[in-house]
């Protein structure tokens, strides 16, 4: 059995498609389904069990898994609401949930890969290489994700068994409408230029033009391909930047959401004040560490990648199938 959390959000969706399509639908997908429209995320794919978070962590708990036959654990439930200002509810999400999931998988020594952040890196003045030199959080989300981490260091060097955390840059594809504001760009602006035959982004800050905001884009299908690297070489551990090593524009994303559609106006509208002191104007993985680790699954083109979300996002709403 394989064990997929947050299996019916953007990221574990996409893991979940990912296992079909390499035959294994032994699959428990764990998450919460408060937020109802997230069925829509895994009505086409195939799957063994359906349990809520909060259900799961009990029966962790009380040994229900015990003696289950648990390949592989992928962690991606998280709140990552960045503007989530409740720092209980995160650290008990984010945190003590991870933990718990941790101490689990190291004594059943069960292979555990689970979802970072980038955001650790803070404005991204020190770097973003896999250290703390280069580490800050500008907001309780990625604070939680960087306590983990912290705490998960210590268990590397004596880890039986596969522990990954993969710090995930700026990831964008089907799967992601239950996101609503904190959906990608490339779907915002998809849903702007429907509604206004237009797209929006940002004025200048901080030191960059207009739409000139730089991140590191990464498509979740190659999210899927750096998990399942590390899935297939369980002798890795440690925590591993997830990203293309490059960065562009959000501009870049507007003119490939505009080139698919073949018309349309460029609109750039002021910079929030409530994100001037919490926003990342910049993003680039260092990759050096994945790539000595012996990834060579490559990395999609951002405008091969746009268009074929664009594609989705028309013909079926943005959301996966597979055949039955």
């Amino acid at each position: 059995m394989i064990i997929v959390t947050g299996g019916a959000g953007f990221i574990g969706s996409n893991i979940v498609k990912g296992l079909n399509d390499r035959g294994r639908d032994d699959i428990l997908i764990v998450d919460d389904l408060t937020e109802m429209v997230k069925f829509k995320n895994i009505r086409g794919l195939k799957a063994l069990d359906y349990m809520d978070k909060d259900d799961f962590a009990a029966a962790l708990s009380a040994g229900k898994f015990d003696h289950e036959k648990i390949d592989v654990i992928f962690h991606e439930g998280a709140c990552s609401d960045t503007m989530e200002y409740n720092g209980k509810y995160m650290m008990e999400n984010n945190f003590e949930y991870t933990k718990n999931l941790m101490h689990f998988a190291l004594k059943k020594k069960i292979q555990l890969i689970y979802a970072s952040s980038a955001s650790v890196y803070g404005s991204g003045k020190a770097g973003f290489g896999e250290k703390p030199e280069c580490e800050e959080t500008l907001n309780v989300y990625a604070f939680s994700k960087l306590f983990f981490d912290n705490y998960a260091r210590r268990y590397f060097d004596a880890a039986e068994s596969q522990l990954v955390g993969l710090r995930y840059f700026n990831v964008y594809g089907p799967q992601e409408n239950h996101k609503g504001k904190m959906a990608s760009m490339v779907l915002q602006m998809f849903n702007q230029w429907k509604a206004e035959g237009k797209v929006k982004l940002f004025e200048g800050f901080d030191g960059y033009g207009n739409g000139g905001q730089t991140r590191d884009f990464i498509y979740v299908k190659d999210v899927v391909k750096v998990n399942f690297f590390f899935w297939d070489h369980p002798e890795l551990k440690g925590i591993y930047n997830c990203g293309t090593g490059h960065a562009h524009t959000f501009n870049t994303l507007a003119k490939g959401v505009l080139k698919y559609f073949g018309s349309g106006k460029l609109e750039y509208v002021p910079f929030p004040e409530v994100l001037k002191d919490k926003y990342q104007s910049f993003t680039e993985a260092d990759s050096s560490k994945l790539l000595a680790a012996g990834y060579d699954g490559g990395f999609t083109d951002i405008e091969t990648a746009v268009a074929e979300y664009c594609e989705l996002l028309d013909k079926n709403e943005g959301y996966l199938r597979i055949e039955r």
